[in-house]
């Protein structure tokens, strides 16, 4: 009796869905329809006569023995960019989709910045950048790669230092004109302050408010470093943001400059990923580019770090 033998692409179809959940989600990465991706992985379980996912409303959610045939199906991943690699003559191939997740601050005022240059560098790389972090699970693999501000304490993950960066208290000089330019600490509870909501800082990191004066309390809040910023450069108080995103505004002016605060920028990824041709050359790019940039993220005038 003849049998459905399954191809690499059936597996490069499993590994999407698993990776992501949604059939919709997969059909983007690997170009084509959800429908082919629901028929593929039809193929995939008739072929191997097991299970590998249960179908819910919300998505595709891997069985015991999915999760077991992950392991087996990324090793022949990598053995296929391999293969591809030595095709090539030895120069690695990458392409397909990165999802990388990273803070609103680094995505927008710095990462989204110099996209054309990973474009140029690997034009074969199409790039999925999420920042809403707070809801991404690099367990679920629902992002590739993550920039985080704390590092996972435990779990399969492979993370390093991408780069430290700096923060400070900024305002307008129209704002301090009106109010009165701060001369100590504790001049700062007697200034408007903009600043996260308390509740909804989804990283240690961001808690920052109480390293400067236990006793600010922001006059306004918002979960998004851009309103704050658009809030700052509107006069409407004082507020703390990084130094690579409050160096692109002229009108912003530095106060207390002796009041720094120090932070670090993570690079994370799933164990699994790591050997992932694609994965390596976007954590590559990331390194290169911080490098290149460093001095947007710190200041040699800091004459001394709180934390």
């Amino acid at each position: 009796m003849s049998r459905t033998q399954f191809t690499w692409d059936d597996l490069q179809f499993f590994l999407a869905v698993a990776r992501s959940g949604q059939l919709s989600t997969a059909a983007r990465q690997l170009r084509t329809s959800h429908v082919t991706v629901a028929r593929r992985i039809d193929r995939l379980e008739f072929s191997l006569k097991v299970k590998l996912f249960e179908r819910n409303p919300r998505g595709y959610v891997l069985t015991p023995i999915g999760h077991r045939f992950i392991e087996t199906a990324e090793k022949v991943e990598l053995e296929a960019e391999r293969l591809q690699a030595e095709i090539a003559g030895g120069a690695l191939i990458q392409r397909g989709v990165v999802r990388l997740s990273a803070p609103e601050g680094f995505a927008n005022f710095f990462f989204a910045q110099i996209l054309v240059d990973l474009a140029v560098k690997h034009p074969s790389i199409s790039l999925e950048l999420v920042t809403i972090q707070q809801i991404m699970a690099l367990s679920r693999k629902e992002a590739d790669l993550a920039v985080v501000l704390d590092p996972p304490k435990a779990g399969p993950y492979y993370f390093e230092p991408l780069t430290g960066y700096q923060l400070a208290i900024f305002a307008t000089g129209d704002y301090l004109s009106r109010a009165g330019e701060p001369q100590r600490r504790e001049d700062l509870l007697d200034h408007s302050f903009i600043g996260y909501i308390q509740d909804m800082i989804f990283a240690p990191g961001l808690d920052y408010l109480g390293d400067i004066h236990p006793r600010i309390r922001p006059s306004f809040q918002s979960s998004s470093i851009f309103s704050q910023l658009t809030a700052t450069r509107n006069g409407l108080g004082l507020c703390v943001l990084p130094l690579f995103i409050a160096g692109q505004y002229p009108e912003l002016r530095m106060v207390l400059p002796d009041v720094i605060l120090d932070r670090q920028y993570w690079i994370v990824c799933h164990h699994d990923l790591l050997q992932v041709a694609r994965v390596r050359a976007v954590m590559d790019f990331l390194r290169a580019s911080v490098a290149t940039h460093a001095q947007r993220f710190t200041t040699s005038d800091a004459h001394r770090a709180v934390r």
